[in-house]
């Protein structure tokens, strides 16, 4: 079939709406390593993976061959296909409506560029006029209120634009079309102005309103939010739907957080244009507003092309009208935060305030320590739930209960809904342990009655024994692994050697693989019977000649290749990661042992020894919860 060719628009929404991780990995198993993705490199053959993908950059590239792109180039590559038939299939499969350009159109087109550039422009200039105006004696009052109710000083006004629109019905009608002679129809297709229902002529969109312009991501203007000085309603007025401006696809200051978002790798989203502007004002500038609607897909995805780690803050305000924005928020990104592709936050300030008020009281450091203490948006959604609630009134424990499974059921990774379950039946208990499991078997067998596997330890006695019916994660390759990495630290880097020992020593912690215990006595030996610390590896593998020994299976670790060079340069994350698995496994093994005796004990016979083996049970499953945190966060990067 012969392709048309594609309107630009067409191209340029297809390169906006695609992730280039998400084309990558259908083709190629990428893992993440600090910021980018590897894998191997499917234009040539190779055994180490030279292949990089940048999710910030939407770009890949190869080391080893030099093949480098975006993801239309890497289709195109991969499926031997054309420029047309990839951004078609990618039009398709990210919903992005196709139009195209045939031969007759390009006139039109040039038509509509044109138009666009007018529009910036004519925006442009109201803007400026909106600004002169504040500055004369019509808008004293409006200058006024942002000065004493506002707090702001002179400069975040200019920084932001912040002007007035006169109170008369056609002051910036006639600027614009008398003085300027601008033609009326480009006035209102900016949303500038409104034709007046006898159709005879036109007044202004905004009247007697504080103006606040609002920006597209390159910084130009593309509409204006407005708020009333008086008693006028709305309180808050936005430009109409333009060919320049939708709300529902466009982010306040996010033209000036950008750069912030990408150095701090988070991003802040507030309710209102003032909670956005006092907050850059206060420094923090990794903040935008999602002009008074609720928060989109289309402008979540925008935000998170900015963060790395996906990390994002809801400032909602605190009131039931806030509540309401970060629920109907959360529901609009709750699937990309389930499939891990947002960290979602959500924070209310305290005395139900706004970000703008609380800054009136408190400094920008207590924001920003509200900031990094935030619960996550799931912790929060169970603060909902039993906020105001009396749980030992029985309709109201019922009632809680069943929005927790309710919420419970749409998790569907396995380690966090076991998480959430265990929390939930705290907070069920009311305070007494002995109710937590009783409580947790009964969200159990309402959120997955039929999914064993899924059911938190130690909340369900097996009748089985078997150590293997506990879901543990106890790996010999990963342990293997995790040894290695530590002794390979140990012995090429040298400043890392007491903090390893001590670690060790501090959580009473020995190598359990019988290679590596071997090794590591020899190094002991070694250090303590010389000063020649730097030729450690060299004394070493004449030892094991000198005593006859089988090297073969450590003998990969006195030698550096490309990858463990790379380990080596994030050696303080790899001891931490290393030493967190090793302590697993024997976390993992008295969680085992005292399994095996809290079901050997009948809780009706002896309730207090019992109880007892429940408390250390209980106490290694969150140590285990605690050393996954740590070890997931680098040990899958680095070995």
């Amino acid at each position: 079939m012969q392709i048309p060719r594609l309107h630009p628009d067409t191209i340029e929404e297809v390169k906006q709406r695609v992730d280039i991780v998400d084309v990558v990995s259908e083709h190629v198993v990428l893992r993440k390593r600090g910021k980018d993705h590897v894998g191997l490199c499917p234009f040539h053959d190779e055994k180490t993976p030279s292949f990089s993908v940048s999710p910030s950059k939407q770009m890949y590239y190869c080391f080893g061959c030099n093949a480098g792109g975006n993801a239309i180039k890497f289709l195109m590559e991969v499926g031997k296909s054309s420029f047309s038939e990839v951004v078609l299939d990618l039009a398709r499969r990210y919903q992005v409506p196709v139009q195209t350009l045939e031969p007759a159109q390009r006139q039109e087109l040039q038509r509509q560029l044109s138009l666009r550039e007018q529009l910036y422009e004519i925006l442009a200039i109201a803007c400026q006029f909106y600004q002169h105006a504040l500055r004369q004696p019509q808008g004293e009052a409006a200058l006024e209120y942002l000065q004493s109710s506002r707090k702001l000083n002179l400069e975040t006004i200019q920084q932001f634009g912040l002007g007035y629109a006169p109170t008369s019905w056609e002051t910036l009608y006639r600027y614009l079309v008398e003085q300027k002679h601008y033609p009326v129809q480009l006035l209102e297709l900016a949303g500038l102005i409104r034709q007046r229902q006898s159709g005879d002529s036109y007044y202004d969109y905004f009247r007697d309103r504080l103006m606040i312009p609002i920006h597209d991501i390159q910084g130009r203007v593309i509409g204006f939010g407005g708020r009333t000085l008086g008693e006028d309603q709305p309180k808050y007025l936005n430009s109409p739907e333009t060919q320049l401006f939708n709300k529902g696809k466009t982010l306040f200051a996010l033209d000036q957080a950008k750069s912030t978002i990408s150095h701090l790798d988070q991003a802040v989203v507030v309710e209102g244009y003032f909670d956005a502007i006092a907050l850059h004002a206060a420094g923090i500038t990794n903040v935008v507003a999602s002009l008074g609607t609720a928060l989109s897909l289309d402008q979540v995805r925008q935000l998170l092309r900015y963060t790395e780690s996906k990390q994002l803050i809801l400032n909602f305000d605190a009131d039931a009208a806030g509540t309401q924005a970060a629920e109907r928020a959360i529901g609009e990104i709750a699937n990309l935060a389930y499939r891990g592709e947002v960290s979602l936050r959500i924070l209310n300030l305290p005395e139900g305030k706004d970000a703008d008020e609380y800054l009136h009281t408190y400094t920008p450091e207590h924001y920003r320590e509200l900031l990094q203490n935030a619960p996550l948006w799931l912790d929060w959604q169970i603060q909902q739930i039993v906020a105001n609630r009396d749980l030992k009134q029985a309709d109201q424990f019922q009632q809680v209960a069943q929005k927790m499974v309710k919420l419970l059921k749409l998790i569907d990774n396995s380690d966090t809904r076991n998480h959430y379950i265990f929390r939930c039946a705290e907070l069920l208990s009311l305070g007494d342990g002995r109710l937590i499991p009783i409580q947790a078997e009964s969200l159990v067998s309402q959120v997955a009655p039929n999914y064993n596997n899924r059911t938190p330890q130690p909340f369900k006695k097996q009748q089985q024994k078997s150590s293997s019916s506990v879901p543990l994660t106890s790996d010999r390759s990963l342990l293997e692994q995790a040894e290695a990495l530590l002794l390979r630290i140990y012995l090429h880097c040298p400043e890392h050697r007491q903090a390893i020992t001590e670690a060790l020593q501090a959580r009473d912690l020995q190598f359990s693989l019988s290679h590596h215990r071997f090794l590591w006595q020899q190094i002991l030996t070694e250090i303590a019977g010389s000063d020649l610390a730097d030729s450690l590896v060299s004394r070493l593998q004449t030892r094991y000649l000198q005593l006859d020994c089988e090297m073969t299976v450590v003998s990969h670790l006195f030698y550096l290749n490309e990858k463990t060079e790379r380990d080596l340069l994030r050696a303080t994350q790899g001891v931490q990661a290393a030493i967190a698995c090793m302590e697993r496994v024997m976390c993992e093994k008295r969680y085992r042992l005292y399994l095996e005796m809290w079901q050997d004990t009948d809780p009706q016979v002896d309730l207090e020894r019992s109880q007892s083996y429940y408390e250390l049970l209980y106490t290694e499953q969150r140590r285990l919860q605690e050393l996954d945190r740590q070890r997931q966060f680098s040990l899958t990067d680095l070995i």
